[in-house]
Formats: structure tokens, C-alpha cells, sequence
């Protein structure tokens, strides 16, 4: 048993990253839509061979293997993605690479359709932000704003849900057919008839 562990108690406890959240959020949504750029030209890559496989009846895969191209985002197309990455708030990113993850394993896009996927849930993730702090918004003013008692609401309005001076059919059909048989679990309310 090696003692070397037990010798380092006197280091330094290893730091927080000097990194903000905003940079943390935006290197890893660029990191994941890498992955899963390089991932799609790997799946892109098979999907030819197989087919190459068919059509030829013979697989020369091992004999040579010629270097894949590689697809890389433009400049600018990178900087607006990075741009949008960096306004999703830390707590979100988690949700975006998991519906990202999702769109691609359900739609096996091309390549080139990747960033357009991942610019989608970008704005998905950033709809779902807004629409949160509105509800957010406003469950803040319902809670801040002065409420009423309820004696002076009773002095306002009398509430009487049963009481109508509108006549309707149902009535005058209800008045002349007989009670139904009272269910005995229930209490038993008649009308007052009049004279």
C-alpha cells in the first residue's frame, strides 16, 4: 500500500475555475455541437461505405483508408452560434445538449444540417426562457400587489348564485313535474310553493 496519498494533506485544496458560468455554458454547448458534428460525418462515412459495399460486392476498407474530410462551421456561422450560446442561462444547458442529443439520434441529419439543428434547439431553449420569466414576471406581481380584505368585498357585492329574475323554460317545466325520488345520502330541499 503506497502512503503517497496519504502524504499530500498539506496541498493546496485545487480551485473553483476562474471561468464564469456564461463561458462554461458556451464551451460546452460548442464542445457538444463538435461532437456531434464529427459524429455525424462518422455515421455520413459508414452510411457510404455500406452503400459502396453493395453496389461493388467487394469491401477494399482495409486495404486503404484515405483520410476523411472534415467539416468545420465558418467563422461567421461559428460566432452567431456563440453568440446565442452565450445568452442560454447555466441552468438550461443541460436540457438544450439533451434535446439536442434527442433531435439528432430521431432525425440522423447530414453534416451540414447539423448546426441548423443545433441553432433550432438553441432557440427552443432561449423561447422557453422567456416564456418562464414572463410566468415568472407575473406570479411577482400577483404576489406583491395590495389585496383587499374581504369585508370590503362584501360590502361591494352581494353574490347570490341563486337567485334570478330571469325566467327560462326549464323552469316552468321543472315546476310542473313531479320531485324525483330523493336519493337518501341526501339532504332533501324543496321550493316553498305558492298560493
Amino acid at each position: 500500500m503506497s502512503l503517497i496519498p496519504w502524504l499530500r494533506w498539506n496541498e493546496a485544496p485545487p480551485r473553483l475555475s476562474s471561468r464564469s458560468p456564461a463561458q462554461m455554458v458556451l464551451e460546452t454547448l460548442m464542445v457538444e455541437l463538435e461532437g456531434q458534428v464529427r459524429e455525424a460525418e462518422r455515421q455520413q462515412w459508414e452510411r457510404s461505405n455500406a452503400v459502396r459495399k453493395v453496389c461493388t460486392g467487394v469491401d477494399y476498407s482495409w486495404l486503404a483508408s484515405a483520410p476523411r474530410p472534415t467539416y468545420d462551421l465558418s467563422p461567421g456561422e461559428r460566432q452567431q452560434l456563440e453568440a446565442v450560446c452565450a445568452k442560454i442561462h447555466p441552468s438550461y444547458c443541460g436540457p438544450a445538449i439533451l434535446r439536442f442529443r434527442q433531435l439528432m439520434a430521431e432525425q440522423e441529419p447530414e453534416v451540414q444540417e447539423v448546426s441548423r439543428l443545433f441553432r433550432s434547439v438553441l432557440q427552443e431553449v432561449l423561447e422557453r426562457m422567456k416564456q418562464e420569466e414572463e410566468a415568472h414576471k407575473l406570479t411577482r406581481q400577483w404576489s406583491l400587489r395590495p389585496r383587499g380584505s374581504l369585508a370590503t368585498f362584501r360590502s361591494r357585492a352581494r353574490i347570490t348564485p341563486f337567485a334570478s329574475d330571469i325566467r327560462t323554460i326549464s323552469q316552468d317545466v321543472e315546476r310542473d313535474a313531479p320531485p324525483p325520488p330523493r336519493t337518501w345520502s341526501m339532504p332533501e330541499f324543496r321550493a316553498q310553493k305558492e298560493d
